[in-house]
């Protein structure tokens, strides 16, 4: 008989590449709730903020971004920036559950690139630019 021995197998999982993910729609998920107060909204874009931030690296890795971790992560506060003067809490919640979608989209890969490099067409193409009323929009046939 020869020595050779059976193949063994080891019980770790490999971890799998991003475009291999197992999709896993609970992956993420969290309670839609209603903030309670103020602070409670400030507390609650603040979380979400860092979640945001702390992904960065992780997004330029699964979607193989030529972009660098700054430049996301400017991307991302401006996103933020844009709603800082919303004093309605019924608009900061709506803007935290459409955060938080955006967020478990991303990291579950539901996206593709371009729903992340649309973001960055403005610095990338200079004639993306928005028209300046509804008429002139309309002739260059943006709706």
């Amino acid at each position: 008989m020869s020595d050779e021995r059976a193949p063994s197998f080891s019980c770790k999982k490999r971890q799998q590449p991003a475009h291999n993910m197992v999709i896993n729609p609970t992956y993420l998920a969290q309670r839609t709730r209603q903030s309670v107060n103020w602070n409670d909204a400030q507390r609650r874009v603040a979380r979400s903020y860092r979640e945001w931030i702390r992904s960065a690296p992780e997004i330029q890795t699964m979607y193989s971004l030529n972009l660098s971790v700054g430049e996301l992560r400017t991307k991302m506060r401006e996103q933020f920036e844009r709603h800082r003067y919303v004093k309605q809490l019924p608009v900061v919640d709506m803007l935290l559950f459409q955060s938080h979608a955006e967020y478990q989209e991303t990291l579950n890969y539901w996206k593709q690139l371009p729903h992340i490099l649309k973001y960055f067409r403005a610095e990338e193409d200079p004639t993306a630019h928005l028209p300046k009323n509804f008429m002139s929009g309309f002739l260059e046939g943006r709706n």
